[in-house]
């Protein structure tokens, strides 16, 4: 007993480190940063990568035809070889909701060494040159904005003179899978990456949410951008890392009126979305995937363990530091489940979520290894070369 005694010490001196000095991820607080409208609007460029997107595209598309931006903003949707017509889709809704230019092109299959999604952008990046854009607004297809959503991250950025401005939309949560896993989604997110040491210069901490990336295109060209990072899978951290790396201030936060309108009803939609890039994560490095298994058991499953074996042994230390661990943890969680509008018993789920985050993240290597790769709409992305 005494072995389970010092565990259960060791996972709440974890959790005491990580509520204290792990940049008080768990604050949902951080939103876009203090900002004054500029005196004039600049150019901005929207670009839109889409591959089968035609679903979700009435839902989101509109919203950025529809915004209410001072300055010259032009959409370009790059039809990453879709099969279900989405390209027709968006020139449709175009026609309906008028509102800002929309150009609809597609650049064909990736040639080696590119995934589909940074190649689609790099083809919209190079149609918004012709137009000498201040800025880019990177957003997913399925992304709704509201009206004064391109407004506000052009203030926010010129007023902090920022290269990167980034908002981690704010993802559905309808189904009971989405209430278990997706606010957890980005609280784990946020532990790895906490947003005001992302901020913070001279930090190495860097990251983005692909979903909505305002980039000046000064920094972009600084930074290569999309090329330094063509084999990305988790292509947004990768970008928000060339971009700090080539000296650009980058800013992360969550978001109030910007939103995912993609939905993830099941299990098994929510688990491939996470296992198809959790290896890819840990750099295919099946070192760090073994300290990451046992950092989520100390951290996650040994309190609540602890608790019931202390209990059912008559063991008081045991179940009363488990007790205390699980407390601080059910705490941490307690902010994002508020950001999230859930209720606050989801919190004492969080050792299952992460359990179902561990295997998750286990399945991702062993398709890795079984040579399937991170797989998205059709295609298979090995792990980079790093010879």
């Amino acid at each position: 007993m005494d072995v389970v005694v010092w565990i259960t010490a060791a996972s709440l001196a974890a959790w005491l480190w990580l509520l204290l000095c792990q940049g008080f991820f768990w604050r949902t607080d951080l939103r876009l940063p203090p900002r004054t409208e500029p005196g004039s609007w600049p150019d901005v460029c929207i670009v839109v990568p889409a591959r089968d997107e035609a679903e979700v595209l009435p839902d989101s598309l509109p919203s950025l035809l529809a915004q209410d931006y001072p300055g010259r903003a032009e959409i370009f949707l790059v039809d990453d070889g879709s099969s279900d017509g989405t390209g027709e889709v968006a020139r449709t809704l175009s026609e309906r909701f008028g509102g800002l230019p929309l150009t609809v092109d597609s650049p064909g299959e990736p040639p080696p060494g590119w995934t589909g999604k940074l190649w689609a952008v790099r083809h919209g990046i190079g149609l918004a040159r012709a137009r000498d854009p201040e800025f880019l607004l990177l957003t997913d297809a399925d992304i709704a904005h509201e009206p004064d959503s391109l407004r506000e991250l052009v203030a926010a950025a010129r007023t902090g003179c920022f290269d990167l401005v980034s908002q981690m939309a704010r993802l559905r949560v309808e189904s009971v899978w989405e209430r278990l896993v997706v606010p957890a989604f980005v609280y784990f997110f946020a532990q790895l990456y906490p947003f005001r040491w992302i901020t913070r210069q001279g930090a190495r901490t860097a990251a983005a949410a692909g979903g909505c990336v305002l980039l000046r295109t000064e920094a972009a060209e600084r930074a290569r951008i999309p090329d330094a990072i063509r084999q990305a899978v988790i292509d947004d951290v990768s970008l928000a890392r060339a971009v700090k790396r080539s000296g650009g201030r980058i800013w992360l936060g969550l978001a109030e009126r910007v939103d995912s309108v993609r939905p993830y009803p099941r299990l098994a939609d929510l688990w491939r979305m996470v296992s198809r890039s959790a290896y890819a994560q840990l750099r295919h490095n099946p070192l760090v995937l073994l300290a990451t298994v046992l950092g989520l058991a100390l951290v996650y499953l040994v309190p609540p363990a602890a608790l019931f074996v202390g209990l059912f042994s008559g063991s008081a230390p045991a179940a009363l530091l488990g007790a205390l661990a699980w407390a601080v943890m059910a705490g941490t969680y307690i902010p994002m489940l508020r950001y999230y509008r859930q209720t606050l018993w989801l919190a004492p789920l969080l050792p299952f979520t992460a359990l179902l985050y561990l295997l998750m993240t286990v399945d991702s290597a062993v398709q890795h290894y079984r040579g399937q790769g991170a797989a998205w709409k059709g295609r298979t992305y090995a792990a980079p070369d790093r010879g």
